[in-house]
């Protein structure tokens, strides 16, 4: 039995169709439909009733599949003990924060991909909050604070923000200093989240309100530069705008309290040694930029 045809299977039974699954696989439609077909005559019972919305497991399917995805874990286990020392093969399927990934994680995994050539990175960059387990990744990056999640958490790296607002705003409407100010305030946000403040030793949450919301934190920091409210922002974001000026930190007397940068992977009793090996890169370079002079 084909090793690519058990992992195909487990790919479309996850993903619900042969389409989302040749996606994630990074080949042909047709490769997939192929693979499928070839295993399902190879056991002599149907594995996926199509139509026209996807592929539905059967019965059988439901059975086999969970078999399946065993014997791949079991598969790459075992081709990682055998393989060199530090040698990795085959795929790691990443997802990354746009706002923040492609100028902070994407030198990483480039690192990464120059150190094992045989690997095969898909990193996807989005703001969304990606299903790991539904969506077939073998990991994400996550920053901010994290939701309670039967996921597995790693903290890489810490995480500092502030409040930053646009000199014309602040001149407009004035600069809140405690908490308590912000509800007259327009705040910048990405959806109904809350604000969290250190007050000393005490956590302070607020609810902040405002007109203008979006799912990208490049896109809040454009609508800050425009004077359009207060954003809460990680420092790597804002720092070379409050350097030239654009931006203003306000309410300092209240930070807010350090978040972290995390490698997230579904359940599982060990992490596979690709996820590991990145998860060190990331510790190494955090570890690295909180030594260097700013």
């Amino acid at each position: 039995m084909d090793i690519e045809e058990l992992r195909t299977f487990v790919e479309v039974a996850d993903a619900g169709g042969v389409s989302p699954a040749a996606r994630r696989l990074g080949v042909a439609k047709s490769i997939v439909s192929r693979r499928l077909l070839r295993l399902e005559a190879e056991l002599g019972v149907q594995l996926l009733a199509r139509n026209t919305r996807g592929a539905a497991l059967t019965e059988a399917g439901l059975t086999f599949r969970d078999h399946a995805a065993r014997a791949c874990a079991e598969i790459d286990a075992a081709r990682e003990t055998i393989l060199p020392t530090g040698d990795l093969r085959g795929r790691l399927r990443i997802a990354a924060p746009l706002s923040f990934g492609p100028t902070h994680f994407a030198a990483v995994l480039a690192k990464m991909a120059q150190r094992h050539p045989q690997l095969h990175i898909h990193t996807y960059y989005s703001d969304r909050f990606v299903d790991v387990v539904a969506e077939g990744f073998d990991c994400a990056i996550r920053v901010g604070y994290l939701q309670d999640s039967t996921l597995i958490a790693r903290c890489v790296g810490p995480l500092y923000g502030k409040l930053v607002a646009s000199p014309n705003y602040i001149k407009a409407h004035g600069s809140p200093e405690t908490p308590e100010d912000l509800a007259a305030h327009e705040a910048l946000m990405q959806g109904t989240e809350s604000w969290q403040f250190m007050d000393g030793e005490n956590i302070v949450t607020v609810h902040p309100r405002g007109h203008f919301k979006a799912d990208n934190g490049t896109a809040l920091l454009a609508a800050a530069v425009a004077g359009l409210g207060i954003a809460y922002l990680p420092n790597g974001l804002t720092d070379e705008y409050v350097t030239s000026g654009a931006l203003v930190p306000v309410m300092t007397r209240y930070p807010p309290p350090p978040a972290g940068i995390y490698v997230i992977r579904p359940p599982g009793s060990h992490p596979s040694r690709k996820v590991r090996v990145l998860t060190e890169l990331l510790i190494e370079c955090f570890e690295q930029s909180a030594h260097e002079p700013h």
